[in-house]
This record gives C-alpha cells, structure tokens and sequence, in this order.
C-alpha cells in the first residue's frame, strides 16, 4: 500500500495526514525534518506568482474578512480555501503573516467565539497549505490551550513549521521549540535530545542535553534557545544544579544566546532568560576556574553591562547585582594556560574586565564602548552605543550588532558637523542587503547633538520604535567621541598594530597612492586573531614588476603575523616597508 504523501490524488485534511503519519509509529523518533506534505496541499490555481509581497497580502485578507465571524465556520473554512485558491499566493509565511497581522481579532465576544471557531475548522479540517496557514494565523491571537496538541501534530510536516511555530509559541513555548528542533535536527546528538524530549523520557534529557556539541557551528543562538526551552533548562538547573556538567551548560548555552551572529538577539526572546541568569550567578562559584568557565561568565558579565541583556525586564537593582557577581566570580585568580589559544583568552578576561570595571557606575546621557567577543567564541568587534545606560542597537534593531569601530570611530564619522550626516550604526549580521541596517542623521543643533531620521531599510520591525529624536549635549558629546577615538583599551596588539598604520596611512595616503594602490580594510583575522590584515586595491603586477593597468583592479591581502614586538614598532616597520617597496610585490601579499 502507498503511504499517504504518495497518492496526490485525495485531498486530506492535512491535520488528519499527519495524525496518521505519527500514529503508524507512535514509538519511532519524530521525523528528521518533518513529513513531507502531500502533493495535494497546494491549490491547483497558481496564479499569484506575479504579485508583490503587499499585495499578496492584500489578496490575503480580502479573501478573509467577509468570512470572519459568520455563523457557520464549518461553511465559511471550505469557502475560505476556494477563495485563497483564486489569490493564487501559495506561500505558508506569507498567508500566516497577513492574517495574523491585518485581521485584528473581534472584540465582541460572541464574535470572538465565532471567529475562533472559524480558524479552528481551518487548522483541523483544511486540505491546502494556504488554508492551514490562515488558520494558523488567527490563532496566533486567537489560541487557547485545547489548541496545542493539534498545533504540535500539523508542526511535523515539512512547510508549515514557521507558522506552527509563531502560532504556538505563545501558548506553549516548550512544544514549539520541540516542534522546530525536529526540523533542525544536523547532528545526531541534537537528534537523540529531540527523541527523548518526544517520547516524554524527562530522565533521560539531562544526559542528552550534555552532549550537545558545544562548538558555535553547533550551537548557534537560536538552536541554543530551543534547545534552553525545550528542555525546561532554567528548572532543571534550579532543581538539580549539583548534576555534574549542568551548570557549566546553562553558561555556555546562555552565552551563545547573548551572540550577534543571527537573525535575532536570542537573548530578549528567552522567556526564562532573567530567570536562568539569576540560578547561573547563584552558583557560578561552583565552577571550576579554568579559563574556559571565567571566560564564559565573563561573557555575560559583558552583555549584562552594555549588551542585550541589559534590556531584559530586570526587578529594580538585579541587573546591577548579577553583572556584578559574574564579573567578580570571573576574575578570580585561576589556572594559568599555557596554551596560545588559552593564554589569548586569559588575555581578553584580563583587558576586558578592567574595561567594565571602568565604566561610570552610574549612567551617562551618551556613552560608547567597544566590546570584543571571547576569543573562544569568535564574534564581530562592536560599537555599542549607550544612551542613558541602555544599549540603542538592541533596543532599535534586531538583526545584527553595531558596526566595528573601524567604520564609526577611526575617520571621525560619529562627529557632528555644520551639516547633518547618516550614519550607519549597525548591519545585519548577514549584510543590509539580506536583512537590513540601522540608520541614524547626528546634526548639530546650536548646544545639542541630535540624533534623528532613523531609517532600518530592509529590516524587520526592532524591538522598540525609534524615538523622535535623541538631544545630547554638544560639549559632552563632543567629549565623548574624542575619548571613545581616542581609546585603544579594548585592543588586543595585532588590532592595536593594525589602527595604528591606518592612522599612518590616513596622514600620509601618498605612501600607497604613489603605486597606483587605494587604500581598503585594515584589521584583524576573524579566525586568526593575532594576524593584522592590510588590505589594498588595484591593478595587478605584468612580468616586468610594473602595474598592468590593461587589468582591472585586484583586492590585494598583505597578513602580518604578531612577531612580539610593540604595536607601534611593528605599525612603524610595515609603513617603512610601503614607502619602500610596491605591496603587491611582497611575497606574503595574496589575493
């Protein structure tokens, strides 16, 4: 006999599909990436390929709303599949999200129920993709809790994971981690957490938990976060925190939730975040004082301060307390490394608890700070930009971290001048032209510096709505961007030898112009940490050692290993070597 995704020509309800697919193995491990739909879920009417995302939503919502609160929701679910087909918008997301977002829920209570119903016969009875998705989008603000075991059963098919999800999550954030997990599952070990979670084998989720690998590439932020709610994470550390490995878990997976590297800040969408904070820095002294332990605390320490978690819904005082916990638990004494990867790391612990212990205690109206990740856990160098104490980049934008200072410090971009000036502040972590940037206008307004016309083109909605505009003393100001340009207390030598010949290279540019080369990005290895890279543009070297000016211009890499002397003697030599010779013709200069 076929199985069920093999006979496209019934038309199931696609609720009853999965039920039938889960109950023909009710022992077996879900899915690896959900079931297939089958071929029928898709409306033979295709016709909307040709439609902007708005009006695909328009179409969406028209189709809709007629329906929504009539009597007979049995009728009016069969009537709102054949009208979605005629839309021609097949796409599950793009359904979901205009009726989540444009049918606003009745306030009327009968109607309500009505409406509830409405969508309810859609999840449960709908054939097609778009169906189940516009019922899946009322839900997500019409939901109760008798929903959940349906949701649960249609977020195993491969397709309408992502409104399942939205759908779910605010009725029960521990099933829709499980239900997006299952259709994340890359490694084994994750696999085998997500059969244990599934079965209900609650005694076998810690151990599983526990092999989890800990590398980035395996736990990046949002699968940290599912994985923190699937398992119930901030409970079971509170009611076993003496399991051996678990505390140092909840560390790293809190850590990894508190990175930029994603769509989102992990951290302000963990609805147990405070709460975990709060056991982790109970017991934090627990830890064994390796410099892995001290750096992972010390990474929270970090974001407590100027990062996301600062914006977390903290009692009044708590926030204070625990960065302060965290910091000191860090910085006692513990094992020296002697490994080179170890000793960078004591390193950064060392530079950049004497930063945070610098800071003001008490609030500035504008503050800014760099912050550089933990080198065992390689993140972007940010700008953090703090406007009464709360950092502005997570408040306003989601996407990604402020940009390296590079960008906004060394050319005296952040200045207000006579003229208004866009700045960007921060890029999605994927670029601006996947997912968005934030913009800001810095003016200057007689005594004030104002920062206005915020712009997040290509961005999703941040977790704030910028403000009007932020009015900042200008001399304070002024003083400020001179103190933040001026401070070179976060580097690290190669870093520090890399602005110190971008600076030689901004005062005299003729020391590249004069080869015919443009200047480009001057920096550190992401991955080498410790090798300075020069980077310049123009045309390649012809046999003769002169440029080829028949060639288009080449990006040329000139990597410059830390060799242990001072910054500024290494900064020095590599300017006398660039007056001296053509770049390109260095033999450690590639492309």
């Amino acid at each position: 006999m076929s199985a069920p995704h093999e006979r496209p020509t019934l038309a199931p309800a696609l609720y009853a599909y999965a039920k039938g697919l889960s109950d023909s193995d009710p022992d077996g491990p879900p899915p690896r990436g959900g079931h297939p739909l089958p071929g029928t879920a898709w409306p033979a009417r295709r016709g909307g390929a040709g439609l902007r995302h708005r009006e695909a939503r328009a179409a969406v919502t028209d189709s809709l709303l007629p329906l929504l609160g009539t009597p007979d929701p049995a009728g009016a679910a069969a009537e709102a599949e054949r009208a979605l087909a005629t839309t021609g918008v097949v796409h599950a997301q793009t359904v979901f999200a205009a009726t989540a977002a444009a049918i606003e829920p009745p306030d009327e209570p009968a109607v309500r129920v009505l409406a509830r119903s409405f969508a309810r016969r859609l999840v449960r009875t709908g054939t097609t993709v778009p169906g189940v998705s516009a019922g899946l989008g009322l839900l997500s603000r019409l939901g109760e809790a008798e929903d959940v075991p349906y949701l649960c059963v249609l977020g195993l098919l491969d397709g309408l994971v992502r409104p399942v999800d939205a759908a779910l999550a605010p009725l029960d954030r521990t099933a829709a981690a499980l239900v997006w997990l299952i259709h994340r599952t890359r490694g084994e070990e994750l696999r085998d957490l997500v059969g244990a979670l599934a079965a209900g084998d609650r005694a076998a989720v810690p151990d599983r938990l526990l092999r989890l690998p800990t590398d980035a590439r395996g736990a990046g932020p949002e699968v940290s976060r599912r994985a923190a709610e699937a398992v119930g994470l901030a409970g079971l550390l509170r009611a076993d925190p003496d399991r051996p490995g678990l505390l140092a878990r909840a560390v790293r997976l809190l850590a990894r939730m508190t990175s930029s590297r994603d769509h989102h800040a992990e951290i302000l969408r963990y609805g147990d975040a405070v709460d975990l904070y709060e056991t982790v820095a109970a017991h934090a002294h627990r830890l064994p004082r390796d410099v892995d332990h001290r750096a992972r605390l010390l990474t929270l320490a970090l974001d407590l301060h100027s990062g996301a978690s600062h914006l977390l819904p903290w009692p009044p005082g708590r926030r204070e307390a625990l960065h302060r916990t965290l910091l000191d638990t860090a910085v006692r004494p513990g094992e020296t490394p002697v490994d080179p990867d170890g000793r960078r790391r004591a390193d950064w612990i060392r530079r950049t608890a004497r930063q945070l212990r610098a800071a003001p205690r008490d609030p500035l109206p504008f503050r800014i700070e760099v912050a550089v990740a933990d080198p065992g856990d390689p993140d972007v160098v940010e700008t953090r930009f703090l406007a009464d104490g709360r950092p502005l980049v997570p408040e306003l934008f989601g996407p990604g971290p402020g940009g390296p200072p590079e960008w906004l410090l060394d050319d005296g971009t952040l200045r207000a001048g006579p003229e208004p000036r866009e700045v960007r502040l921060a890029e999605a972590y994927r670029t601006e032209g996947c997912c968005g940037a934030l913009y800001v206008t810095v003016r200057r307004e007689g005594p004030h510096v104002v920062w206005d016309g915020w712009r997040r083109p290509g961005a999703p909605p941040g977790p704030t709505a910028p403000p009007a505009a932020y009015r900042f003393d200008a001399d304070a100001y002024d003083a400020e961007i001179a103190r933040a340009e001026q401070d070179l207390s976060w580097t690290w030598p190669a870093r520090r030898t890399a602005r110190l010949i971008s600076a030689g290279l901004r005062e005299r540019p003729e020391l590249l112009t004069r080869w015919g080369l443009r200047r480009g990005w001057i920096s550190t290895d992401f991955h080498t940490p410790d090798t300075t890279v020069v980077t310049f543009d123009g045309p390649p070297l012809a046999a003769d050692g002169t440029p080829d000016t028949e060639q288009h211009a080449r990006r040329f890499l000139w990597r410059l290993p830390d060799d242990g002397r001072p910054s500024e003697d290494q900064a020095a030599a590599a300017l006398r070597r660039l007056a001296e010779e053509d770049p390109r013709g260095y033999p450690e200069a590639g492309r």
